[in-house]
């Protein structure tokens, strides 16, 4: 099923991100992963692309298990910055007969090599990635919005122009980059509207369940932590456990108040991580079965 069609159902979609094994880890362990998560009934699964396309064989054998074994829609993350067209055009055809109807287009992180080495990229932009996957007419086309702006947007409004840019060529759904103030999200999504971007928006939502975590993404995405988060990480940054559990209350009560504010779509970074995703699942398991009965 493509992942665009789900809305019409008038109800939230609730989501789950994993990633392929490193490569010293067997392909396996994402599967003992997705056997622990598949019960908790997501309306689809996204699988990450790796570093510079690095596991890419793999998220495509991944997303491919997930929809044709366990019987879970997938969506395949797809970068195209260091690609060449003929690896791209391999790929969308080997997704396509995977049976996997979903892409996740992603300019992806420009590798420092290649910028010192002055390397052309055949898909400099994401909009060009999408003019491609646009030519099967087969795929559903999400991409990634950023709430607060990406790291290397000169400014919030010019990283919504782009973003309005990326959905005239073809997006259908947008899934965010993760953030811990509500609050922007709902700002992020006024500014949505003023531009007359009308696609879904799917909220990306990531717990924080030790410092390691916090340190990585504030370093890698820029996203500010609001007081009351702070105010977490002080209280309980030398008690792992306690930790653990606040970072799941905190993500546990942002979902609640997006659900309760209309969200289009719910999407959990679960770190390929089960024990904490069902911990967060759980306490919203009759909200969610209210609002599907709507």
């Amino acid at each position: 099923m493509k992942i665009k069609n789900m809305f019409d159902e008038k109800r939230p979609t609730v989501s789950f991100e994993v990633f392929p094994p490193k490569k010293d880890y067997p392909i396996e362990t994402i599967y003992d992963t997705i056997e622990s998560l598949k019960d908790l009934d997501p309306d689809f699964i996204s699988v990450t692309y790796g570093a510079g396309g690095s596991t890419q064989n793999n998220t495509i054998e991944i997303a491919s298990r997930i929809k044709n074994h366990y019987g879970i829609e997938s969506i395949a993350h797809l970068t195209c910055i260091s690609s060449s067209r003929e690896t791209i055009r391999t790929t969308i055809e080997t997704l396509k007969a995977s049976g996997v109807e979903n892409i996740l287009a992603l300019r992806g992180d420009i590798p420092e090599a290649l910028v010192k080495s002055g390397f052309k990229p055949a898909y400099p932009h994401t909009v060009d990635l999408i003019e491609e996957i646009k030519k099967s007419r087969y795929f559903s086309i999400g991409g990634a919005a950023y709430p607060e702006g990406h790291v290397e947007s000169l400014s919030r409004t010019s990283d919504i122009k782009y973003l309005k840019s990326k959905v005239d060529h073809g997006l259908d759904f947008l899934i965010t980059q993760l953030f811990f103030d509500n609050r922007k999200f709902y700002q992020f999504k006024e500014s949505l509207d003023l531009l007359d971007i009308k696609v879904p928006v799917i909220a990306g939502i990531f717990p924080v369940v030790n410092l390691r975590q916090i340190n990585h993404v504030q370093a890698l995405t820029g996203t500010r932590l609001p007081s009351k988060f702070s105010r977490i990480i002080d209280r309980y940054q030398d008690k792992p456990e306690a930790l653990r559990e606040a970072g799941i209350a905190y993500a546990v009560n942002q979902i609640i108040d997006l659900l309760s504010s209309g969200v289009d779509g719910i999407h959990l970074y679960t770190m390929n991580q089960p024990m904490n995703t069902r911990k967060i699942m759980e306490p919203i398991t009759t909200i969610r079965k209210t609002l599907t009965q709507k």
